[in-house]
């Protein structure tokens, strides 16, 4: 048994209890935001990390801003590019296969992936020469309410054509001859119809996670499922602001130069 307890102890010594999670510090010419990675993507994390690690977004810029919706930096292209210069264009030989996880979404200061679109990218690979950070918009619970109605309506006309529609002169006798029996049937139909509704793909329904913060922070839920979230800003919220404010030209490139001075991983 003491055998037993030392070897665990060993083990234990030896293994991180309280493993810190790996962070970053980004900072630009306008100011500095901090951030922390998620341990469950690993590979666009430890690619991120190298990367920053050999300096390749020093010096870069933060080249679309856009209120109300992310500011996306990093690509190399933004190096060198002169004052005007569309760039930005990333590069597909940095792309990796994606690490989707459904227990993250776009809120405010998400850290993720960009990508091309899915007619020359249809595996979802992410562009990982380059970043985006989620601004977002502060949405009420009545625009969510409404984005999940809209959504879901297709599903549940199907789902209703199938459930209620071949018993709907049966539930209309019902109404007047027997309530009790009509409630009944109408929770079963409901029940039945939101099972359709949570079982098809493309199908939306915020969690209370997604609605504390899309209506307190904000986010972009539109981006959710379609690119990989790596991690998230703690500090320097401000700094996003300040960044997605700035004046800029047809292409969403700030008019002044918005330079990542050096990325540190921490």
């Amino acid at each position: 048994m003491k055998y037993i307890v030392c070897i665990i102890l060993i083990f234990l010594w030896g293994y991180p209890m309280n493993a810190q999670k790996k962070t970053a510090e980004i900072k630009t010419n306008v100011g500095s935001m901090k951030m922390m990675f998620y341990d469950d993507v690993p590979n666009h994390v430890k690619t991120f990390i190298e990367r920053a690690n050999k300096g390749e977004y020093n010096g870069t810029l933060f080249t679309r801003v856009i209120k109300e919706f992310m500011i996306q930096g990093g690509a190399p292209d933004s190096k060198t590019a002169p004052p005007g210069a569309r760039c930005g264009f990333g590069d597909r030989n940095t792309e990796i296969l994606p690490e989707f996880s459904s227990h993250y979404f776009h809120k405010k200061g998400t850290l993720a992936a960009p990508r091309q679109n899915d007619d020359v990218n249809p595996q979802k690979k992410s562009d990982m020469s380059q970043f985006f950070i989620v601004h977002g918009k502060v949405y009420s619970e009545g625009e969510l309410d409404t984005l999940e109605l809209v959504a879901n309506l297709p599903i549940k006309r199907k789902a209703m054509a199938q459930f209620y529609k071949p018993f709907k002169k049966e539930m209309d006798s019902l109404k007047t001859t027997d309530v009790k029996e009509y409630n009944r049937r109408v929770v079963e139909i409901n029940s039945k119809v939101d099972s359709v509704i949570l079982a098809t793909p493309g199908h939306l329904i915020f969690t209370p996670e997604q609605r504390e913060a899309y209506t307190t922070i904000g986010g972009c839920h539109h981006l959710d499922g379609q690119y990989t979230i790596f991690g998230e800003v703690t500090e320097g919220f401000d700094i996003i602001d300040k960044i997605v404010s700035q004046p800029k030209d047809a292409y969403d490139r700030p008019k002044k130069d918005i330079r990542i001075i050096s990325v540190t991983i921490k």
